[in-house]
């Protein structure tokens, strides 16, 4: 058992204050704090806090693998930790994303090998031959986008908005209201040359305005999903990504709530703050709101555009004061743990773990050993280690635990 220094990192759409304040930090931070890393990733892993001398967690792990990942994980994901946990600050809006399937990772990751493109290089796609499913749980309200709604309701939305500009995309969807219809709308949109995308993006944007100002005979269907756009075409003037948000599934999230985001699945992340896990890669095909590569046939190569709706994960109920997150991803599992000052929860061994504690305060207690988890600290947790108590040490204490998802120690 060690006690973990996360690894900062700042981007542009990060928050000054959230983790900054999660943590006990000075507010505002020097600079906007996007995610904070707690894992192995050889980009930016987290430190040993207890270990002194700058020893990271990759360091350990590379040290006595079998020790602390267990000869289980091992077998099915190599000497590597496969899961990536991270605190999300958004402030404002991510790029719209999709990840590869490990399929599509395995075959981009060799084909940019083969073609010499620098691991560095801002046009790679494939950073490492491995997927990227994904789940956040949201610790404020939390906005999305996050796949592509129904293309019937779609449609519905993009007449409500009333633009004549707009009627031969309506007219290319209603004729075919499925997953072919959205893709063929979608590449068409994405692809549209800058003049004639600085053409018709006012007159959406026009009719976004005249959609909320006027008054109908019930509520509006479409007013979050309108003011969404009008939102990212202030933040990114003339990008194709504006567009495309009119495609998405818009969503909130209470704190408390998870999205879990499959292979192929089109998102961004718009606001607010959550608990972030993954499986440990960097791969990313971005399709817009950013001014970072855009690779348009590779993205459209991954996009699942016949995905049903991504639902809101609520936690079910485990043993005692656990509440578990459930998905399909092997390589990881999330869940929650609830303690009054006082409580107890016994976690039985089941691989390598982390422990980060969201609220309140706890005390870890492993193999005679003990660490106090403050607000914003975490602790991690080797597949040698035995079973551990974590006991609540103020109200209201959460404690989010991160470990594999089928494979167990």
């Amino acid at each position: 058992m060690h006690r973990l220094e996360g690894a900062v990192r700042s981007y542009a759409w990060g928050s000054r204050t959230a983790i900054a304040t999660l943590c006990g930090r000075e507010v505002p931070s020097a600079h906007p704090e996007a995610e904070l890393w707690l894992g192995a990733h050889p980009a930016d892993p987290a430190r040993v806090a207890d270990l002194g001398d700058g020893v990271s967690l990759l360091e350990l792990l590379d040290a006595d693998p079998t020790g602390h990942l267990g000869e289980p994980s091992i077998e099915r994901f190599g000497p590597r930790l496969p899961f990536l946990l991270k605190l999300l600050a958004a402030e404002e809006p991510l790029s719209l994303q999709a990840h590869p399937s490990a399929e599509q990772a395995a075959e981009g990751y060799a084909r940019e090998e083969a073609r010499g493109v620098p691991a560095d290089s801002p046009v790679r796609n494939y950073r490492d031959p491995n997927h990227k499913p994904e789940l956040v749980v949201a610790l404020t309200r939390f906005e999305a986008l996050a796949g592509f709604r129904d293309a019937k309701r779609t449609v519905d939305l993009l007449e409500a908005l009333a633009v004549p500009e707009l009627d031969p995309y309506v007219g290319l969807l209603a004729g075919q209201p499925d997953s072919d219809g959205l893709r063929a709308l979608f590449t068409t949109w994405i692809t549209l040359p800058q003049a004639s995308l600085s053409a018709l993006m006012p007159r959406v944007l026009d009719g976004c305005v005249t959609y909320l100002a006027t008054d109908g005979d019930g509520p509006r269907e479409f007013v979050t999903e309108v003011r969404t756009a009008l939102q990212l075409a202030e933040i990114y003037p003339g990008d194709a990504g504006v567009l495309a948000s009119l495609l998405l599934n818009r969503i909130t999230l209470e704190p408390g709530q998870g999205l879990y985001l499959p292979a192929g699945n089109l998102h961004a992340y718009l606001h607010g703050m959550g608990v972030e896990i993954m499986a440990n890669s960097d791969n990313v095909l971005r399709g817009g709101l950013t001014p970072k590569h855009v690779d348009v046939p590779e993205l459209l190569r991954v996009l699942d555009f016949g995905a049903p709706g991504v639902p809101i994960l609520e936690a079910e109920p485990a043993d005692g004061h656990e509440w578990c997150y459930r998905t399909p991803a092997p390589e990881f599992a999330l869940s929650r743990l609830e303690l009054r000052s006082g409580d107890t929860a016994t976690l039985d061994r089941c691989g390598p773990q982390i422990l980060l504690c969201t609220s309140g305060g706890a005390s870890v207690e492993c193999g005679g050993g003990v660490v106090e988890v403050a607000q914003g600290a975490s602790v991690w947790l080797s597949a040698s280690d035995p079973a551990v108590t974590v006991r609540g040490t103020a109200p209201g204490t959460q404690v989010y635990r991160a470990r594999l998802g089928s494979v167990s120690g």
